[in-house]
């Protein structure tokens, strides 16, 4: 198994809706109803770079890339014999 892919956050408790991401990556970003941003969770390796000056944009420092999970080592247990 493989580790698991990066993934973003918006903090809706410190997002104001500047909307500076959106700006920067529209294919990640979005803002709800309610004025706060939201996002793709995963988005594709292509949008890393744009994701990241956004996240260096946001005024509130609302956006955080959380680094990926490395894949979880096979319990010996498992392992069947020939």
């Amino acid at each position: 198994m493989a580790a698991s892919e990066p993934r973003v956050r918006v903090d809706p408790r410190l997002c104001e809706g500047h909307a500076l991401c959106i700006d920067l990556a529209p294919e990640v970003f979005d803002l709800s109803d309610d004025d706060v941003a939201t996002c793709d969770e995963q988005p594709s390796m292509s949008s890393r770079d744009a994701v990241t000056a956004a996240m260096n944009a946001c005024p509130r420092g609302a956006i955080t890339i959380e680094p990926a999970q490395p894949a979880p080592a096979h319990d010996r247990s498992e392992r069947t014999t020939a």
